[in-house]
C-alpha cells in the first residue's frame, strides 16, 4: 500500500511539459479576453451616448483615445508590478541569509 501511495504522490508532482505549456497558453488567452471585455465595456460606457447605425466622429475619436489610454495604463501597471517583483527578495533567498 505504501508503494502505491508514494508512486501516486510522485506522479502528481511531475507535470507533462506539453500540458503545462497548454495550460499557460490558455490562461494567457483567458486573461487577454478578460482585458478586451473590460476595455470594451469601459469605453462603450464612456463614449457611446446613443447607439445608431454609424459612429460619429466624436464617438470614434473617444473610442480611439479610450483604447489607447487603457493600453497605456495596463502597460504601466504591468511594468510597475515587474519592477516591484524584481526589487523584492525571493522567499528562499531571504531564508538563507
Amino acid at each position: 500500500m505504501d508503494s502505491s501511495s508514494s508512486s501516486s504522490g510522485a506522479g502528481l508532482s511531475t507535470v507533462d511539459p506539453q500540458l503545462q505549456h497548454f495550460i499557460e497558453v490558455e490562461t494567457q488567452k483567458q486573461r487577454f479576453q478578460q482585458l478586451v471585455h473590460q476595455m470594451t465595456e469601459l469605453c462603450w460606457e464612456k463614449c457611446m451616448d446613443k447607439p445608431g447605425p454609424k459612429l460619429d466622429s466624436r464617438a470614434e475619436a473617444c473610442f480611439v483615445n479610450c483604447v489607447e489610454r487603457f493600453i497605456d495604463t495596463s502597460q504601466f501597471i504591468l511594468n510597475r508590478l515587474e519592477q516591484t517583483q524584481k526589487s523584492k527578495p525571493v522567499f528562499s533567498e531571504s531564508l538563507s541569509d
